[in-house]
């Protein structure tokens, strides 16, 4: 979970810069910066989670097909 955390504060810094160079609104970089990574910050959240169940079970399939 912390590095889901760090990465949503990298995330938000970033989309902010973005926002905020493009338009040069602090309140439209501020707002891309919630908005944007909050719902990426979920994905990846979940993500990570299905990666290391893939990871988990695509060994035990390896180890499985080694020893038959």
């Amino acid at each position: 979970m912390k590095k889901t955390c760090s990465f949503a504060f990298v995330h938000m810094a970033v989309a902010f810069t973005v926002g905020f160079v493009m338009t040069g609104d602090f309140w439209v970089g501020s707002a891309l910066a919630l908005v944007e990574p909050a719902c990426n910050t979920v994905a990846f959240y979940f993500h990570e989670r299905w990666w290391n169940r893939r990871a988990r079970t695509s060994d035990t399939i390896d180890r499985t097909a080694v020893t038959a």
